[in-house]
């Protein structure tokens, strides 16, 4: 009597156990891990500051890039359908250059710490086969700058694949139109030349 009458208090505890780790699995995207990396590895090169300077900072920040954003399909998208004009090393040069221009900005945008901190929304909205990652940089003034990232699903894997500042403004967006007229009049060396020289006056 006293061993049948225990059966249903451990069911009863193991089921109420997993309805409260269930919510916390049901919140777990896995397009929030690269999102959350790169806040990590930007939190890493604003504390490292100065000490780090500019190349530092690009050091550092470059695996974290490499790793959170498919910078080859971000360079595509930005040139647009005269990517298929392209000669197969100048495809490799613009990615190689849209790398670098990524890099040396987070390093110039984030270099140095004053309390900031990355909050990342729970809720990932699906965007047809993307995903979008809502966050929030605060600093210790409670001002918030919004930030979301558009991710997308490639050899099993999410990554960015645009930035929209305030949520509103697509940097995929702006580049295509800058690129778009670069291209037209100097085509993919004039690109190419672009990126470097953007690269180079963020990292000063």
């Amino acid at each position: 009597m006293t061993f049948s009458s225990r059966i249903p208090v451990r069911a009863s505890l193991s089921a109420a156990a997993l309805l409260v780790a269930a919510p916390a699995l049901a919140q777990a995207d896995p397009a929030r891990a690269p999102v959350q990396a790169l806040d990590d590895g930007l939190l890493a090169i604003m504390k490292g500051g100065s000490g780090l300077g500019a190349a530092g900072r690009a050091s550092k920040i470059g695996p974290v890039v490499d790793q959170t954003f498919d910078v080859g399909l971000i360079t595509r998208l930005s040139v647009g359908p005269d990517w298929v004009k392209v000669a197969p090393a100048d495809q490799a040069a613009l990615v190689a250059g849209m790398r670098r221009l990524t890099v040396a900005q987070y390093a110039a945008n984030f270099s140095s710490y004053s309390g900031q901190s990355f909050t990342i929304d729970p809720k990932v909205e699906a965007r047809g086969a993307d995903k979008l990652v809502r966050t929030s940089l605060t600093t210790p003034k409670n001002d918030s700058v919004a930030i979301g990232y558009r991710l997308r699903q490639s050899g099993g894997k999410w990554r960015i694949v645009d930035v929209y500042y305030r949520n509103a403004i697509s940097q995929l967006a702006t580049r295509r139109a800058d690129f778009e007229s670069i291209f037209a009049k100097g085509g993919a060396k004039a690109l190419i030349s672009h990126l470097d020289a953007l690269a180079a006056k963020s990292g000063r």
